[in-house]
């Protein structure tokens, strides 16, 4: 129904973004990778790719940076047991690349690394989509500059709480660490999640 969105970028946090497209508002759902691309983007003009999720009782847009991205999205939630949300938190703590990758090497582990997949989920995973990837691309999303620490922490809190994990398991792993590399230099927020998603 929807292919893509275009327009400005009316408002954008680590999971949702909203794209005015004519004075008309788009609420999309976002992966931690899309969020890292739109932050880099022109605000003025963005380009967002659109799955329309439709249950008995909501609809829900979700929105990707690149078709590759909604690609692996759509392939994820045709496998039983993966929905929305769990493919989401999959293509927020790996790109497309990355979990291209581990399925096409067979790599179960570190599919099953992923919060909430477990051992037969990332079985059938790698199982089913195996064959399905040689026609996709290879565009992953990588992370750009990093800012203020606090700034990167407090959306990093946000996007752990909206992604259904405890707000006090949250904040009492994001307050015990400054989240900073080795050199001295801050974490991005993309960083911070993805850490935050494999010790939650």
């Amino acid at each position: 129904m929807y292919e893509y969105f275009e327009g400005k970028l009316a408002m954008l946090e680590p999971t949702q973004a909203v794209v005015d497209c004519g004075g008309v508002g788009y609420l999309l759902e976002i992966t931690l990778n899309t969020y890292e691309s739109l932050r880099k983007a022109d605000e003025s003009k963005v380009k967002v790719y659109a799955h329309l999720a439709v249950r008995e009782d909501a609809q829900q847009l979700y929105g990707f940076y690149d078709l590759a991205e909604r690609e692996m999205f759509r392939l994820l939630i045709g496998v039983n047991g993966v929905g929305n949300q769990t493919a989401r938190v999959m293509l927020s703590s790996l790109t497309v690349d990355e979990l291209r990758a581990a399925i096409q090497t067979q790599d179960v582990k570190k599919v099953q690394r992923v919060k909430g997949i477990g051992a037969k989920t990332a079985q059938r995973i790698v199982l089913e989509l195996a064959d399905k990837l040689g026609a996709m691309g290879t565009m992953g999303v990588v992370g750009g500059l990093a800012p203020q620490a606090n700034q990167a922490r407090d959306e990093a809190m946000t996007a752990l709480t909206m992604l259904g994990f405890p707000k006090a398991a949250v904040e009492k792993l994001l307050t015990a660490s400054d989240w900073r590399h080795e050199d001295g230099s801050a974490m991005t927020v993309e960083e911070i999640v993805k850490e935050g998603l494999r010790r939650l």
